[in-house]
C-alpha cells in the first residue's frame, strides 16, 4: 500500500483514517508512542547530548591504544606491532596509533577519557551475538530492547518526549535504540530526511488526510494530535537543517560524513539528546596495519573537527561522544598479518566535560585468558556513568541491576 492514500479513499472512509494507514511507518510509530506519553506528566528534559559512535567489526584495541613499553606486546606481535618510534605517546607506557593525531590533540587538551580493558564475563566472539550484547547491555540475553531505547521508555514514564529526542544515522534501527514505547527514527543520511515526508504537497496531504478533528478525549483525536506533532517536529528540523552552514571543513570519508551530519543535527535540533551512527571496516583478519591506521586516522580527524565545531557553536560543554566496538582482537597476530576476534578493548569518551586521561590498568599481556586480554571494566559500568551522570537517567532501572559508574565525567 502506498504511504499516501487517494482523496477518494479518504472520502470513502469518512475522513477518519488511522495514522498507521496514511503515514510512513516511522511517523506512525512515533505518533503511537506519543499517544502513550501524553498522559504521563511533564518536566523539562536535560539538555546534554550523547553521540554514540560504533566501530563495527571488532576494533583491535592493542594497536589503537598501544602498550609500547611492554616487551610482551612486541613478542606477541613481531610483524604488526606499532614501533615505539611511531607511537603517539600519552604516558611512559601507553600511546596512540600513529593515525590518531586528531584524537591525540584532543587528549592533550584533556578532552579524551580512555577506559582500558572494557568487556564482560564470558565474552562472545560472534559479531552478531556480541553486538546484540553491547546494544542490549545484556550478556545474559535476559533484557528486551536496547539500552538507549529502555532509557527513553523510562523517561516517557515521567515526562513527554519530543519526536526527535533521538535519531539514528542508519538504514536500519540499531538494537540500542529499540524501545517498547519510545520510537526513534533512523535514516541513512540527512539528505534522506526530505524523503521521510516527501515534498511539500505530500506533507500537506499527510496533514489533510487526518480528516476533521475527532472529539476531544477520543483515541482517534489522540492519534491525530500525535501525528501532527511528529510531522511538525520533522518539518521544523528539515527547515532548520536547510539553513545551517557547517562551521568546519570535513574530509570525505564515512567518519567525516557522520560527524558533519551530527554537528548539523546538534546545531539545529535543540530537542535531540542522542545521535547514533556507525562505521565499519574494523574486522582486520589480514594485512591489518595500513587499513587499520587509515580508519583510525579518519576517525581521529573527524572527531577533532567535530569537537572544534561544537566549540564554535557554543555546544562543547553539552556534547559527549561515546565510542565502542563489539569486541577487541586477540593479543597475538595471525599468519595473515592481522588479528582474529578477541575480547576486551578500550572504550572512549570524548568531550569537554570528561575526565581526560587513561582510566584503568594497562592490559596485562602476561596474563591472558585463552589468548585474550582480560576485562577489568564491565562495559555496563561505562553505560551506568553515561546514563546517570551525563543523561540524567536511572541506570539501575535501565540495566536491571546496579553497576558502579566509572568516574569519567567532570560535571
Amino acid at each position: 500500500m502506498s504511504n499516501i492514500l487517494s482523496r477518494r479513499e479518504v472520502i470513502k472512509s469518512g475522513g477518519m483514517i488511522a495514522v498507521g494507514l496514511v503515514a510512513p511507518r516511522w511517523l506512525s510509530s512515533i505518533a503511537q508512542a506519543d499517544v502513550l506519553r501524553q498522559a504521563k506528566g511533564g518536566k523539562a528534559a536535560s539538555d546534554t547530548v550523547l553521540v554514540v559512535c560504533q566501530w563495527s567489526g571488532g576494533n583491535d584495541g592493542l594497536n589503537t591504544v598501544v602498550p609500547y613499553a611492554s616487551k610482551a606486546y612486541y613478542k606477541l606481535r613481531p610483524m604488526i606491532g606499532i614501533p615505539e618510534a611511531k607511537v603517539l605517546k600519552l604516558s611512559g607506557e601507553m600511546g596512540l596509533n600513529p593515525g590518531l593525531t586528531g584524537l591525540a590533540e584532543l587528549f592533550q587538551q584533556g578532552k579524551v577519557a580512555i577506559i582500558q580493558n572494557v568487556g564482560y564475563p564470558q565474552p562472545n566472539r560472534s559479531h552478531f551475538k556480541s553486538m546484540e550484547i553491547w546494544q542490549s547491555a545484556s550478556p545474559e540475553s535476559n533484557l528486551k530492547y536496547g539500552w538507549l531505547g529502555r532509557h527513553f521508555d523510562n523517561e516517557m514514564r515521567s515526562h513527554p518526549l519530543n519526536p526527535v529526542v533521538a535519531l539514528g544515522l542508519s538504514t536500519e534501527q540499531p538494537l540500542a535504540l529499540a524501545g517498547q514505547d519510545a520510537s526513534i527514527p533512523c535514516f541513512a543520511s540527512l539528505a534522506d530526511l526530505r524523503n521521510m515526508i516527501g515534498d511539500a504537497d505530500s506533507e500537506r496531504m499527510l496533514r489533510e488526510i487526518q480528516g476533521a478533528d475527532a472529539p476531544n478525549g477520543t483515541a482517534t483525536r489522540a492519534v491525530q494530535n500525535a501525528s501532527r506533532s511528529a510531522l511538525d517536529a520533522v518539518s521544523v528540523l528539515q527547515k532548520q537543517l536547510a539553513t545551517y552552514k557547517s562551521q568546519s571543513t570535513y574530509a570525505n570519508d564515512a567518519f567525516a560524513s557522520g560527524f558533519k551530519q551530527i554537528a548539523q543535527l546538534i546545531a539545529t535540533s535543540p530537542a535531540t539528546r542522542v545521535v547514533y551512527f556507525q562505521a565499519g571496516g574494523f574486522d582486520t583478519h589480514a594485512r591489518q596495519v595500513e587499513g587499520h591506521q587509515s580508519l583510525l586516522k579518519n576517525f581521529g580527524n573527524a572527531v577533532n573537527t567535530f569537537q572544534k565545531e561544537m566549540e564554535a557553536i557554543g555546544k562543547a560543554d553539552k556534547v559527549v561522544t561515546l565510542v565502542f566496538s563489539e569486541f577487541g582482537r586477540r593479543a597475538q597476530e595471525n599468519a595473515s598479518l592481522g588479528t582474529d576476534h578477541g575480547a576486551a578493548a578500550p572504550m572512549f569518551l570524548i568531550g569537554s566535560k570528561v575526565k581526560g586521561g587513561l582510566h584503568g590498568p594497562i592490559p596485562d599481556l602476561d596474563n591472558l585468558l585463552d589468548g585474550d586480554i582480560r576485562h577489568t571494566q564491565d562495559f555496563r559500568e561505562v553505560y551506568a556513568a553515561t546514563l546517570d551522570t551525563w543523561m540524567g537517567g536511572d541506570s539501575e532501572t535501565v540495566l536491571a541491576q546496579k553497576f558502579t559508574p566509572v568516574d569519567v565525567f567532570n560535571v
